[in-house]
């Protein structure tokens, strides 16, 4: 397989996820209100980091990743509702996302939690849609099984509670990664397990995939932590300090800011070594690897 640079392989398979997002919503039969509010978020830009590692994972086993186009669509619009969610006034209380105005800025805030229902539960929809593509059912199953887990009280939504009862208290490092783990490392795990399952990974292969998610999540994090006081607002499109301004812990506050960037170094290297450790065409993981360690935005 001809190797692809990250920048040809993101515009190709982004613009194609993103007509699948557009189409699947478009077709629904709903109230165009609610089908406008999904799509306002849907397409408000955004890395696309979660599809991209899915795809880059069956790249890495080479296979097709328009194989697994269905799932990278539902994981997005499980990302999706997620932020929907956290900027309302509720949670974080944001007006800004991706430089735009909020959800519930546009729609209110009823239309706004609606909508992410709407996207959460439509997600587990598309993953029923893998059954056209003569997928097995087993590793269709396995899929939304490892997606649900990592979506909810056990991944997601978990962290984002410890999130929220962490606000105003002095964390120490574990009780953040814990956190972290959960609120936004899970969802990047189970991108790359569900790319791995489909490309028939071996059992050894997933537990390393899995090690290696844990740094890259982490990493994540961390970097979305520093850019929070070194970025540049125009550029991240939301106000630089909101995690200050919500009484939130972070890497930087409890390790300072150089501290945050070594651990944050680290993370990146270890992440490298397992992929390292795989015999498959890891280019794209690594340079996606690369890009949560020094991304702008």
């Amino acid at each position: 397989m001809n190797k692809i640079s990250l920048s040809a392989f993101t515009k190709n398979y982004k613009e194609v996820l993103e007509k699948e997002l557009k189409k699947n919503v478009e077709k629904l039969n709903a109230p165009s209100s609610l089908k406008d509010s999904m799509l306002y978020s849907l397409n408000a830009g955004g890395k696309r980091i979660r599809p991209l590692l899915l795809f880059a994972t069956l790249q890495a086993f080479g296979k097709d990743p328009l194989e697994g186009l269905l799932p990278a669509a539902a994981i997005e619009m499980i990302h999706t509702y997620s932020l929907i969610h956290d900027d309302l006034p509720s949670m974080d209380d944001d007006d800004l996302r991706r430089g735009l105005p909020t959800n519930h800025k546009v729609y209110g805030e009823a239309t706004a939690i609606l909508a992410g229902d709407a996207l959460l539960t439509y997600s587990f929809q598309m993953m029923t849609y893998m059954t056209k593509q003569n997928i097995p059912s087993e590793k269709i199953l396995t899929s939304i099984g490892f997606l649900a887990k990592a979506a909810g009280a056990e991944g997601m939504v978990g962290g984002q509670i410890a999130d929220i009862e962490g606000e105003s208290k002095t964390l120490n490092q574990r009780d953040l990664e814990h956190i972290h783990l959960h609120k936004t490392g899970k969802l990047i795990e189970v991108s790359i397990l569900i790319g791995a399952i489909l490309a028939d990974a071996a059992d050894a292969e997933l537990e390393t995939l899995k090690r290696f998610a844990y740094h890259l999540g982490l990493a994540f994090q961390i970097r979305d932590d520093i850019l929070d006081l070194e970025g540049d607002e125009e550029v991240i499109g939301k106000p630089i300090g909101s995690d200050m301004d919500n009484h939130k812990s972070t890497y930087p506050k409890i390790l300072t800011m150089d501290g945050a960037k070594r651990e944050l170094d680290l993370h990146i290297k270890q992440a490298k070594g397992l992929l390292a450790g795989l015999n498959f065409d890891r280019f794209l993981l690594e340079e996606i690897t690369d890009l949560i360690a020094y991304r702008n935005n």
